[in-house]
């Protein structure tokens, strides 16, 4: 039997057709993969399945009854739960009060936590879910954020759960330890439609899938018809490569373009962030910055491009020297030719109440070219420019009157990414390039950082994903308890040895 069954969906925002006629059903007791580029309309279908949205047109049935989604009450109250790429939590809550919220079971709240909390430790014991309770949230990792998230739908009752990119921001070891608890649920009957860009994980975890393109269904089969290759024509309608390719040789003897000594952090609380870092970036190379999040790259990346300053350490950029005390800031940082693409592109790469085309001038409304007289910014120039940068990454929609948030996250990407591009930078700062990026726009992504070094572009990548420095790199550093561990040519790289590398003791490096 069918848990959830969509047939004829449309659903229309302006003249974007975000779902033109799909039909979408999903096995009870599976786990189905929705796939497609960004903007194909999956979470767009997703959240009309969740009551955010209200389809032009089409039905819906819920375990074979035909049903009206208004609300999210009313799909939480079907029995559908939803975890989004961007966890919704409240920071300032403890775990426990973040699963009560918005669930109390009476007035008396010390006698609701008691029996919030019997509910869950019922429900982690079930599924392997552990989560620390009695922690706030804005202390506890990222994977265990995502636990939380999935405890917080199944005790509310969800048997049909939602999953919006959930391994975007975890560890190879996190994500594994998640897909386990995937498992046990589906064998608990638990139904789980799964948005993923990631091809390899819906062949480790799906039982069936779902591709979309530009708003439609192109393609659904079992898992055991297809491959990876298959799926990526499919999502992209072309065959797609994927892999290192050959460019410009490193320049090991040039002058390097930035370098970085003994920079070393401590945050408010005295904890050591960095530990003596140095490194050098030159012309012509893409260095890698292999780890596990939070050893580090973060405010490696921060420090070099500017945001915050060290503790101690030297830096100099395009020949200019700067020291803790007087440290480079964003705007110098761009005048000397070094640009960054920011890790989390929300908090820190757009405004996402800004239209695109305010967002595409972020950091160089400063330019002549987009001035106007001595005080005003020229919006007709920024709009121009902001156009071309669309036409010329594939931003979709095109339309730089749009608001930065109702873009897809791959095509927020690409946007941020024609705006530091575009100016030709010496340097360039990139964190996690493809995080929650199509298959499609990875290889559109990692294509222009190649081309850029091969323009004689000193290019830095912080990723998680080792498959992506692996492809990328010519050279890898290895972070890990906010030190370099390691540094290996590309051709002394695999797996195993930067692995090793990632969980090296500190004391041995």
């Amino acid at each position: 039997m069918n848990a959830v069954a969509l047939s004829g969906i449309h659903k229309r925002f302006g003249a974007v057709r975000a779902n033109d006629g799909v039909d979408l059903s999903v096995e009870a007791g599976t786990v189905h993969g929705l796939i497609g580029e960004n903007g194909a309309g999956k979470s767009t279908l997703m959240a009309i399945l969740y009551g955010y949205y209200q389809a032009d047109a089409g039905n819906i049935t819920v375990n074979g009854q035909p049903v009206q989604i208004r609300n999210s009450h009313e799909a939480i109250a079907l029995g559908i739960g939803m975890v989004h790429q961007h966890f919704m939590l409240v920071d300032k809550l403890t775990a426990l009060d973040n699963v009560l919220l918005g669930a109390e079971p009476g007035w008396y709240l010390p006698s609701g936590q008691t029996q919030v909390r019997q509910g869950l430790m019922r429900l982690m014991e079930q599924t392997g879910l552990q989560v620390r309770l009695d922690a706030r949230v804005d202390a506890l990792p990222v994977g265990e954020l995502q636990r939380l998230e999935i405890l917080k739908a199944l005790y509310r009752g969800a048997r049909i759960l939602i999953l919006d990119e959930p391994t975007a921001v975890l560890t190879p070891q996190e994500t594994e330890a998640l897909f386990e608890v995937l498992r046990r649920l589906r064998a608990q009957g638990t139904t789980i439609l799964l948005i993923t860009h990631k091809l390899k994980e819906v062949m480790a975890l799906c039982d069936q899938v779902t591709v979309m393109r530009a708003g439609q269904v192109v393609h659904r089969c079992a898992i055991a018809d297809t491959d990876t290759a298959a799926l990526a024509e499919a999502m992209v309608g072309r065959k797609v490569v994927l892999g290192r390719e050959g460019g410009t040789a490193p320049h090991p003897d040039a002058a390097p373009l930035l370098a970085a000594e003994g920079l070393s952090l401590r945050s408010a609380q005295g904890v050591p962030l960095l530990r003596e870092v140095s490194l050098q970036l030159r012309p012509g190379e893409i260095v890698g910055v292999a780890g596990v999040s939070g050893n580090g790259q973060s405010e490696l990346l921060e420090l070099l491009s500017g945001l915050h300053a060290p503790d101690a350490g030297r830096l100099r950029v395009a020949g200019e020297a700067f020291e803790a005390g007087r440290w480079l800031d964003p705007k110098r940082a761009r005048e000397l030719g070094l640009a960054h693409v920011p890790e989390d592109r929300h908090a820190c790469g757009l405004v996402m109440d800004f239209p695109a085309w305010e967002s595409a001038g972020l950091g160089y409304q400063h330019l002549p070219k987009y001035r106007r007289g001595r005080f005003g910014l020229d919006g007709t120039a920024l709009r121009r420019a902001c156009a071309s940068m669309m036409e010329t990454f594939d931003v979709r929609p095109r339309d730089p009157l749009l608001g930065s948030s109702k873009f897809s996250g791959g095509n927020q990407q690409k946007l941020i990414l024609a705006r530091e591009i575009g100016e030709a930078p010496k340097v360039l700062l990139v964190g996690q390039p493809t995080r929650g990026v199509d298959i499609g726009a990875i290889e559109f992504i990692h294509g222009q950082l190649r081309r850029l070094r091969d323009a004689g572009c000193a290019v830095l990548v912080v990723s998680s994903e080792l498959d992506e420095i692996l492809q990328l790199a010519d050279r890898v550093l290895v972070m890990n308890a906010g030190r370099i561990t390691g540094e290996l040519a590309i051709d002394a790289c695999d797996e195993r040895s930067l692995g090793l590398l990632m969980v090296a003791q500190p004391e041995a490096a």
